[in-house]
């Protein structure tokens, strides 16, 4: 029987040599005449033992990591194809604590399979979702994705269902889905990992959508930064148009559904649906005023639901279980899973699936492993760039979108980047001002001006001039920007400014600046 050898060709998996491994593997078998042959998935998502390689030895599948190029004759002759013990073996991988702790619902597939293929699509579950759909009507498919619960898990939160509802009943000619890719949060990387590891499960969420709201034609907006993604998801379409899965008659049903890939230009603000869809239609990446909402007017004037990867990716695994199956993960009103990205200076970095409740201190701590560097955790930022800082004193935090807001933090996209206590958050509140400043498409006074005014007053803290006047100056700049902006930009930076200044005084203080100075 020929033996598979699993090789990543997720991104990160590439950046850490997984080519080299996979060819280096290659030449093994060819030199030994063995037979066995190579299968390239995506990324199992633990990081740090990247590259992840796997065997199938029929009991399952057995784990070595990482290898390097110099470990890959070693491991062929320590028995390798039989799964046999080497320095690096993990055993099987599903005991693999990091993998076994997570509760796998929209990653389920995610580094197991090969992600362009039909057959392991189909054999680990795949189209059943779309196929139930195919035989409801749009309003039982809406109610569904409502009565799970599912959030847009982009950043924002929103219920999924109440987006498609509106869509659903708005009037027009044409109707669209627009995917949101654009992943441009610092330490995130889901929607990443699915398009390049499982981007099937994606095509089948964004047909749902279209059959439940009546939409034909869907845009995956992906961040130019993604080349491998662009790549798989650019294949994987094709092959479903071919295969009768998208085209004219989605499944040889009647309703028809297409999708184009679009990649963005490297603009941060992109993020924002009002300025991805500006982007989309070729204009320049700006935000729009609301109303009129994008489901009733969104691409092209027409409705329009925009929903995050992860949010599109999450609903399959709903129509082909049941709304409850859903709901009964998670806590309060966040239901279902979420995948954690854990990166910063954490020992395993990687993306954690699990339902909604973990603390954040037993998500850095225990699953995460503490920081790398082994010191004191001192301070953990939720949600990307405009993130909330919360102190070891908030750790007992339930992941949980309602528990967060209450903190005064932000679930975000789930990225979560860890800082020991070497870290100097007077210099990180100012990257957070600095950061909107260059990356503001300049349409609000706000965000535009407030941002670049924070950076100067920031640096007037970090020169000791005037230190109690300029903190409360900031305090009043980020209130006017939280309120004021037009979009989460310039309405979310005061969350790492405030929190950073209220949390951790003592790096704002002109004793602590003469010292980091020193």
């Amino acid at each position: 029987m020929t033996v598979r050898i699993f090789v990543p060709q997720d991104a990160a998996a590439l950046a850490l040599g997984a080519e080299d491994v996979a060819a280096a593997i290659a030449a093994e078998i060819a030199d030994r005449g063995l037979d066995a042959r190579i299968v390239r998935t995506g990324s199992r998502g633990l990081f740090w033992l990247e590259p992840l390689v796997e065997v199938d030895t029929g009991l399952g599948r057995t784990a070595y990591g990482p290898v390097a190029v110099s470990d890959v004759t070693s491991l062929f002759d320590s028995g390798l194809v039989s799964g046999h013990g080497h320095a690096l073996c993990l055993g099987l991988t599903e005991d693999i604590p990091f993998l076994r702790q997570q509760t796998r619902l929209t990653f389920a597939r995610c580094g197991i399979i090969d992600p362009l293929s039909l057959d392991d699509y189909r054999a680990h579950g795949g189209w059943s979702g779309l196929e139930k759909a195919l035989a409801m009507r749009p309003a039982e498919i809406v109610a569904q994705v409502t009565d799970s619960g599912l959030r847009g898990r982009g950043g924002a939160g929103f219920p999924t269902g109440i987006k498609w509802k509106t869509t659903m009943e708005a009037a027009g000619p044409q109707k669209y889905i627009v995917c949101n890719a654009d992943e441009g949060d610092s330490g995130t990387f889901a929607d990443r990992m699915i398009m390049e590891g499982d981007p099937f499960v994606l095509i089948e969420g964004m047909a749902i959508a279209g059959v439940a709201t009546g939409a034909t034609r869907g845009y995956i907006y992906i961040r130019s930064e993604y080349p491998h993604a662009i790549d798989s998801m650019t294949r994987a379409i094709a092959i479903a148009l071919r295969a009768g899965i998208l085209g004219a008659d989605v499944l040889g049903s009647k309703h028809a559904f297409e999708i184009e890939v679009r990649s963005g230009a490297g603009a941060y603000v992109c993020g924002e649906e009002t300025s991805l869809l500006n982007s989309l239609e070729g204009k320049r990446g700006v935000v729009r005023a609301k109303p009129p909402l994008p489901a009733l007017q969104g691409f092209l004037g027409r409705p329009t639901v925009v929903n995050n990867v992860i949010s599109l990716a999450s609903v399959p695994v709903i129509m082909a279980k049941g709304a409850a199956f859903f709901r009964d993960f998670g806590m309060g009103r966040s239901r279902g899973t979420i995948p954690i990205q854990l990166a910063g200076n954490v020992r395993h970095g990687g993306l954690f699936e699990t339902t909604f409740g973990l603390t954040l201190g037993e998500i850095v701590d225990q699953i995460g492993g503490g920081t790398a560097s082994g010191r004191p955790v001192k301070a953990v930022q939720v949600g990307g760039p405009l993130g909330a800082y919360f102190p070891r004193a908030l750790l007992d935090t339930p992941f949980d979108y309602e528990a967060f807001a209450a903190k005064g933090g932000l679930i975000g996209h789930a990225g979560i980047t860890v800082f020991d206590d070497t870290a100097d958050l007077l210099k990180q509140a100012r990257f957070a001002m600095e950061f909107c400043a260059i990356e503001s498409c300049g349409k609000c006074t706000p965000c535009r001006i407030g941002s670049t005014r924070g950076v100067e007053t920031l640096d007037r803290i970090r020169a000791g001039i005037e230190p109690e006047k300029n903190r409360a100056l900031i305090s009043d700049l980020c209130n006017t920007m939280k309120y004021g902006s037009l979009c989460a930009l310039g309405g979310f930076t005061p969350y790492p400014v405030m929190s950073a200044m209220t949390h951790f005084p003592e790096d704002f203080s002109p004793a602590r600046i003469v010292e980091a100075a020193e």
